[in-house]
C-alpha cells in the first residue's frame, strides 16, 4: 500500500478536477467533484448548477474515505456486498459508495478525489478520470 506524501497543491488539484469535468460533461451528467488534500482537508470542490444539493457531502465523504483508506470507495463497498464485512459500516469515515479514488503521485497519496450525482458507476469513471487526470 502506498504512504503519504506531500499534500496535493491547489494547481494540481485544479487539473483533476479538469479531467473530472471533462468525463463528466463526456458522459451529460452534473455533479460534484471535491478533492482533499492528504491530509483529508477540503482543497478544491466544484459544483454543477444542477448537481443536487446533497451531491456536495457525499463527494467530500468520498474523497475524504478514499484518502484514508488509500484506495477507492469502490473496496469499500465490495467488501460490504461482497464478502459480508457488513462491520464496516460502523467504521467512522467508511464511505461504502463508488467514487471516492485517492490519488497517487510517484507512489505516494497525495490526496483524494471524490465524485457524487450520477449513478455510483459514473461517479466511479469521473473520479478515476480525475485521479488519472495527473498521471505522465
Amino acid at each position: 500500500m502506498p504512504s503519504y506524501g506531500a499534500p496535493i497543491t491547489i494547481e494540481q488539484a485544479k487539473q483533476a478536477a479538469e479531467a473530472a469535468v471533462a468525463e463528466m460533461r463526456k458522459h451529460n451528467l452534473d455533479m460534484t467533484i471535491a478533492i482533499v488534500d492528504a491530509g483529508s482537508n477540503l482543497v478544491y470542490l466544484e459544483r454543477s448548477n444542477q448537481a443536487g444539493i446533497g451531491t456536495v457531502d457525499a463527494a467530500i465523504g468520498k474523497a475524504k474515505a478514499a484518502n484514508g483508506i488509500k484506495t477507492p470507495t469502490k473496496m469499500i463497498e465490495d467488501m460490504i456486498i461482497k464478502h459480508g464485512q457488513s462491520n464496516l459500516l460502523a467504521v467512522p469515515g467508511a464511505f461504502p459508495v463508488e467514487g471516492g479514488v485517492p490519488i497517487i503521485i510517484d507512489d505516494k497519496v497525495v490526496g483524494a478525489i471524490g465524485a457524487s450525482g450520477g449513478m455510483p458507476v459514473d461517479d466511479g469513471a469521473v473520479a478515476n478520470a480525475g485521479a488519472q487526470g495527473l498521471q505522465p
